[in-house]
């Protein structure tokens, strides 16, 4: 015998089995994954053109009515 065990285990021979994740990367976004509610603006981040937020419509959805770039909502850019 040489040692070593005959289980059935997820590793590998070179040490890269499956393992847990060290939590780096688990936070939410800048609203802590919640709305931001009705009303506001979506923004062009490019040119700061506003149009009025939608309720069901994501302003990453949008694109800027002067120059065609994706529009954000308005209280991502107060940070």
């Amino acid at each position: 015998m040489n040692g070593k065990g005959q289980g059935r285990g997820g590793g590998r021979r070179d040490g890269s089995g499956q393992g847990r994740g060290q939590d780096f990367g688990g936070g939410h976004g800048k609203n802590n994954g919640g709305s931001f509610g009705t009303g506001g603006f979506c923004v062009c981040a490019k040119c700061g053109e506003k149009v009025p937020h939608q309720q069901g419509v994501k302003c990453t959805t949008l694109k800027c009515p002067a120059y065609g770039h994706t529009m954000i909502r308005e209280e991502l850019l107060k940070s």
